[in-house]
């Protein structure tokens, strides 16, 4: 007999309508950045937190301009993503100390996009046997700290890096 795991979180993510225009437009548009998990903004590009992420510290890069594929990014947007990059490279590091990162690009539905109108690059820390057998056997994350503590905590670590 399989014991559940209660992440109720994830319902509301399953349950949503899912928004016909883009999530990453309407955050940039916003102002609340602490209720869109944005961790810093800048000129050409935000980093924020993935609010269903794959493990503890999922963040996204992303350009403010509405583009689908790398080739369309100015060169000062692809500087300043590597730069936010980095950024939350260090801050990760010094908060959550991962053995790991896994960083990526998934251009286009055949390469894994969830979102391919809009370019993103993932961001997401590992740790030494954190594939156990929750995701593989019983294909669930767990997820150890509430988003809003997790952005707190990464909010101050990178707006201290951003400082230096």
């Amino acid at each position: 007999m399989q014991t559940p795991l209660w992440a109720p979180w994830r319902m509301e993510y399953i349950r949503a309508a899912k928004p016909s225009n883009c999530f990453i437009c309407q955050i940039i548009k916003e102002t609340s950045d602490a209720e869109n998990l944005i961790l810093l903004r800048g000129e050409y590009t935000l980093l924020l937190m993935n609010r269903y992420p794959y493990n503890s510290g999922h963040l996204l890069v992303a350009p403010y301009r509405h583009i689908a594929t790398f080739q369309e990014l100015t060169l000062d947007e692809q500087q300043e993503i590597s730069s936010f990059t980095q950024l939350a490279l260090h801050a990760l590091q010094s908060l959550m100390n991962p053995d790991g990162f896994n960083m990526g690009i998934n251009q286009g539905a055949a390469a894994g996009a969830g979102l391919e109108d809009h370019l993103h690059q993932h961001i997401i820390p590992r740790w030494n046997g954190d594939t156990n057998f929750m995701p593989v056997v019983g294909q669930t994350r767990v997820i150890p700290q509430l988003l809003e503590e997790q952005y707190q905590q990464l909010k101050a670590a990178i707006d201290q890096r951003a400082k230096n």
